[in-house]
C-alpha cells in the first residue's frame, strides 16, 4: 500500500484528491494539511511514501515548504499541484528547482465533480505508482527516508539548483562517473532478446554498431524528471554549437513556453518554444509546444518546424513518436536521438524506425532516472546504442556532434 500525504489550502482540492486516489485499491490517503508548516508536522508522524503539495498556499506555501523539507527528506517523492496559468508555471518550475519530483495541473473547473476527479486520477494516479514503485534489485517497499536517491544521489545533495543559474560559474564539460549501479535481472523484451545491467556495464540486445558518421541534428524525448534532465545537458553545451536540436518534453501549455524562455536565460544556446515553420538552425533549441506535436520538414535547401494538433500518440500531445518519425524523414541515419526520463513508452516505436535507419540512439540508464519507463522501454527493446548515466549525456553529446572521442564508464557490450 502507497501512503500520500496531500498537501492544499482548499478543502474542495483536498477532497477531490482524496476522492481521485480512492479508487486505487492500491494507494491509500494517511492524512491532509491545509498549509506547509502542517506539512511538515504530518510528514513526521505519518512518514507517507509521497506527498502531493500545492504551489500557493497562506503561512507557508510550496516553494518555502520544498527548501525546508529536501535537507531532512532528501528522498521522498513530491507532486507539486499548480494552476495552468503562467504565474502557475513559474511556480511550478521554481518548485522543480527547489527538489519537487513532479507536478500535476489543476482541474480548471471544479464546479464538474466527476470531470475533475477524473483529471486529478488520470494524472496523479499513474505518477505516484511510478514514483513509489521498487527499483531495479530492490527487495523490500521502503519508507520515506531511505528510498534510493531519484537523481542516482539525494535530491539537494551537492548539485547547484536544477533550473536556475550557478551565480558566477558555468558547469564544466565532461561527467562525474556514476559508479557502483545495482546488479539487475534480465528483463526479456517483446522481441524474446535480454537486456540486462550489471557492475559498471550496461548489457543491450542485438548488435552494438560503432558510431563515427556526421551527426545532423539531435532529437531529445523525455516527461517525469525531464525538466531538471534536460537543464543539467543543455547548460553543458557550448555556444558554437554545430547542429540543431528539437526537443518533446510532455508539458501542458504555458508550462513549455515559460520553461524555454527559462533554459535561454541560463544556456549558451538559443532555446525557444518552436512556433509553425521556424527555420532549423545549428546552435538552436526547439521544445515542442504543449498540447500541438512538433515536426521537422524540409523545404528546399533548409528545414522548418511544424506543429499541429492531430489525435495524441502514447496517450501524449506533444509525442516523442511524432517528432522522431519527422526525423527520421528529414535526417535519417545522421540523427542523434536521446531518450531521458520518463514514464511509459513514448517513443520506443519511432525508435525502431530510426535504428533501423541506421541512426544513433542513446538512452538514460535507470540508476540516474526519475522514472525508468520511456529509455528502459528503448533499452530494453535493443534499440540503444548506449545507455548512460545523466552525468555522462552531455559529454557524449559534445564528442560526437564535434567529432571527438567519448569516454565512459559505463562499458557497453554485445
Amino acid at each position: 500500500m502507497i501512503s500520500v500525504l496531500v498537501v492544499d489550502d482548499s478543502v474542495v482540492i483536498r477532497r477531490l484528491v482524496t476522492d481521485a486516489l480512492a479508487e486505487d485499491p492500491k494507494i491509500k490517503v494517511v492524512g491532509a494539511a491545509s498549509n506547509g508548516r502542517i506539512a511538515l508536522a504530518k510528514i513526521e508522524q505519518l512518514r507517507p511514501d509521497i506527498v502531493t503539495l500545492d504551489v500557493e498556499m497562506p503561512v507557508m506555501d510550496g516553494l518555502e515548504t520544498l527548501r525546508v523539507l529536501r535537507p531532512k527528506y532528501p528522498r521522498l517523492p513530491v507532486i507539486m499541484f499548480s494552476t495552468l496559468t503562467a504565474s502557475g508555471a513559474t511556480a511550478t518550475l521554481d518548485a522543480l528547482a527547489a527538489g519537487a519530483t513532479d507536478y500535476v495541473t489543476k482541474p480548471a473547473n471544479v464546479g464538474s465533480i466527476r470531470e475533475s476527479i477524473r483529471s486529478v486520477r488520470e494524472q496523479l494516479i499513474p505518477r505516484i505508482h511510478a514514483l513509489c514503485a521498487p527499483r531495479s534489485g530492490q527487495k523490500r517497499r521502503r519508507g520515506p527516508l531511505e528510498r534510493p536517491p531519484l537523481f542516482g544521489r539525494p535530491l539537494g545533495e551537492g548539485r547547484p539548483p536544477l533550473l536556475g543559474p550557478t551565480p558566477g560559474a558555468r558547469p564544466e564539460h565532461g561527467a562525474r562517473p556514476l559508479t557502483g549501479q545495482p546488479d539487475a535481472a534480465a528483463r526479456p523484451d517483446a522481441a524474446g532478446g535480454v537486456a540486462s545491467r550489471q557492475r559498471g556495464k550496461v548489457r543491450l540486445a542485438g548488435p552494438i554498431r560503432p558510431r563515427t558518421g556526421r551527426v545532423g541534428v539531435v532529437a531529445i524525448g523525455s516527461s517525469t524528471g525531464g525538466p531538471d534532465a534536460l537543464t543539467k545537458i543543455l547548460r553543458m553545451l557550448p555556444k558554437d554549437w554545430p547542429v540543431p536540436i528539437v526537443v518533446v518534453q510532455h508539458m501542458p501549455p504555458v508550462f513549455t513556453k515559460m520553461f524555454s524562455e527559462r533554459l535561454d536565460r541560463i544556456c549558451d544556446l538559443t532555446v525557444v518554444e518552436a512556433m509553425d515553420n521556424m527555420p532549423v538552425w545549428p546552435g538552436s533549441v526547439y521544445i515542442a509546444p504543449g498540447d500541438l506535436h512538433l515536426e521537422v520538414v524540409r523545404k528546399g535547401q533548409e528545414v522548418a518546424t511544424r506543429v499541429k494538433t492531430g489525435p495524441p500518440e502514447n496517450f501524449c500531445r506533444p509525442a516523442v513518436d511524432v517528432l522522431f518519425r519527422s526525423v527520421n524523414t528529414v535526417y535519417g541515419q545522421s540523427t542523434l536521438a536521446v531518450i531521458l526520463t520518463g514514464m511509459g513508452h513514448d517513443g520506443q516505436r519511432a525508435c525502431e524506425g530510426l535504428h533501423a535507419a541506421g541512426a544513433e540512439i542513446v538512452a538514460q540508464d535507470e540508476a540516474s532516472s526519475v522514472v525508468w519507463g520511456m529509455p528502459g522501454a528503448v533499452a530494453s527493446a535493443g534499440l540503444a546504442d548506449a545507455v548512460l548515466p545523466l552525468d555522462e549525456m552531455a559529454s557524449h553529446l559534445i564528442a560526437r556532434v564535434t567529432g571527438g572521442r567519448r569516454t565512459s564508464s559505463v562499458e557497453v557490450t554485445r
